[in-house]
């Protein structure tokens, strides 16, 4: 049997645009709001209902609390422990608000900042939300809360993961892994060689 992996916030995207981890011996679970994206299950990451306790090996969150308010993060990262098996673990990345926030100091609020799928990426759309995106109809798309590597961490260790890592990327974001129990010295070798891009 295939582990089980929860796609949260999935968009259009598929185990092929995952990282390569997930490429073999997964089955993906497709979550979002928008029903324009046909995921598996229409639905937010506040409330995951449509989901058994304990029966999903990993989740994956790309770019995708930061659409919560702030009030959701907690009750969202509450679920993610509630669904995921005791030797499960979550991979969640967004956007660096303290490496953001460099670039508004410097002045570079319009400037982009690096090229993603979308088209370009400036500091204000890491802050408010993909201004492309929002004008083009998808009102989806914009932020409503925001993260530093501490705030994720103490989010994360709040929501009762025992063993939670954070780490900056390399386009002015956050990747953290996080585990419902503690995990050996192996499983950490294992993310850093085979999920997160530096």
């Amino acid at each position: 049997m295939n582990n089980q992996l929860l796609h949260v916030g999935c968009g259009h995207k598929t185990l092929k645009n995952l990282p390569p981890f997930f490429h073999e011996d997964w089955d993906e679970v497709r979550l979002d709001l928008d029903p324009k994206t046909k995921p598996d299950i229409v639905g937010s990451v506040v409330d995951l209902n449509a989901i058994q306790d304990h029966c999903m090996d990993t989740i994956y969150s790309s770019h995708n609390l930061e659409h919560l308010y702030s009030h959701e993060i907690a009750p969202a990262l509450n679920e993610f422990v509630r669904v995921l098996k005791p030797t499960g673990f979550t991979i969640i990345t967004l956007p660096d608000l303290q490496r953001v926030a460099k670039l508004i100091v410097d002045d570079k609020l319009m400037d982009v900042a690096y090229q993603s799928g979308l088209g370009p990426v400036s500091a204000i759309d890491m802050v408010f939300g993909h201004r492309a995106s929002v004008e083009s109809g998808n009102h989806y798309m914009p932020h409503k809360t925001g993260f530093t590597h501490k705030s994720l961490k103490e989010a994360l260790i709040k929501a009762n993961f025992k063993d939670v890592r954070v780490i900056r990327g390399s386009h002015y974001d956050l990747w953290a892994i996080a585990a419902v129990e503690k995990q050996p010295p192996l499983f950490w070798e294992l993310m850093d060689k085979a999920i997160i891009v530096k």
